[in-house]
């Protein structure tokens, strides 16, 4: 009994705790009712702004229109050269070239049928009038070589297209030109991180972020609109003889180089949004976000590799193309009943399914190598 009572506090004691419990309660009650109100409306607006901004420069150290040194705007890039990383490129698509090569196959059929080919007739046609044409002016196999080349950038410049075109084939051939990509990014993923796939796992998994994707596409058209720009000004001055030389025509390509500039500077790390947008819970914005950060200090060295990719597709496209326009003008010469065979048309179908698969695991190897290079941004 003595002890519980030495343990137990008095009286005095007891009323001591509940004032000084009391006091302490009172002050935090004062502090919250003199603190200062929480933002609210505009105020909370421009707090918003402000982090951001200061979220922005933390992530972007390089300010533009400002001469920066370039000891603070080096950034590394640890990634194969231009043959090196097209080499690497073709021998991972090479590996596993039966489900690629299957995926052509069902875009280009799926292309076909609900977009259509080339119009045979209108590469007839254009095929008989450069030829009457170089019969008057050039002879021999140069004539003939030159026509194959007018012919070929008459292809690929869009002149052969269907004339059946509408609102909804174009509609048709974005979507699939978009689940070939996701399709080729969720297989290469995949193989990357030693996961055995097939190519019917790729088209029943790969189209979840088809939505946000095409948000990305349509943010890039926006981003086209300087280029645009410069098209309708070269159109206008041409059509007024400013171009013919001068002072004018310097302003003019100088101010359409910057327009075609801006273009590419925006375009670059946009193609990379294209890719950080496949991952599972990520909104586009946010991944243009993350792809601006991850190309600060490397777009200039980005862009040169996605240039030498447009570069090579040039190249191979005109190695395959001449020498099959050469063939086809000879064939319609022996027989007249092989110019309705849409040789030209087919071959393109083919040649564009195989440069969009092959294109989009050029920007994803590309992208891969730069996200494995974790040094800090400059």
């Amino acid at each position: 009994m003595s002890t519980k009572k030495k343990n137990q506090p008095s009286a005095r004691q007891s009323t001591a705790i509940k004032k000084r419990a009391t006091l302490v309660t009172t002050v935090a009650m004062k502090k919250e009712s003199t603190a200062a109100p929480s933002p609210k409306g505009w105020q909370s607006l421009i707090i918003s702004i402000k982090s951001r901004r200061q979220a922005l420069l933390a992530r972007r150290p390089h300010r533009s229109f400002h001469l920066t040194r370039r000891r603070d705007y080096h950034r590394s890039l640890d990634i194969p050269g231009y043959w090196p990383l097209t080499g690497e490129v073709s021998r991972l698509l090479w590996s596993r070239k039966g489900t690629f090569l299957l995926l052509t196959l069902i875009y280009a059929l799926l292309t076909a049928l609900l977009v259509g080919i080339a119009s045979q007739s209108t590469f007839t046609s254009l095929a008989n009038s450069l030829q009457q044409t170089s019969t008057q002016m050039i002879y021999g196999g140069f004539g003939q070589f030159g026509n194959a080349t007018l012919l070929f950038l008459a292809a690929i410049g869009g002149s052969l297209s269907s004339q059946s075109g509408s609102a909804s084939t174009s509609i048709y051939a974005i979507l699939m030109a978009l689940l070939v990509w996701l399709t080729v990014v969720w297989l290469l993923r995949q193989q990357l991180a030693g996961n055995t796939v097939r190519l019917r796992d790729g088209l029943y998994n790969a189209g979840a972020p088809i939505l946000p994707t095409f948000l990305i596409v349509l943010v890039m058209v926006v981003q086209l609109l300087p280029v645009g720009l410069a098209a309708i000004g070269y159109s206008s001055a041409n059509s007024s003889g400013l171009l013919s030389g001068g002072v004018e025509a310097m302003l003019f390509w100088f101010a359409a180089g910057l327009l075609v500039l801006l273009s590419l500077f925006w375009l670059t790390s946009s193609f990379f949004a294209l890719i950080i947008v496949t991952i599972p819970g990520m909104y586009p914005f946010v991944a243009l976000r993350r792809a601006g950060d991850l190309v600060t200090g490397r777009r200039v060295r980005i862009l040169l590799r996605l240039l030498w990719a447009a570069l090579m597709i040039a190249i191979v496209w005109a190695i395959v193309f001449i020498p099959f326009i050469l063939l086809d003008t000879w064939l319609n010469d022996i027989w007249s009943w092989f110019a309705s065979v849409p040789l030209i048309p087919l071959l393109l179908l083919v040649m564009s399914s195989l440069t969009l698969v092959w294109l989009s695991a050029y920007i994803y190897g590309l992208y891969r190598k730069v996200v494995d290079d974790v040094s800090q941004p400059a």
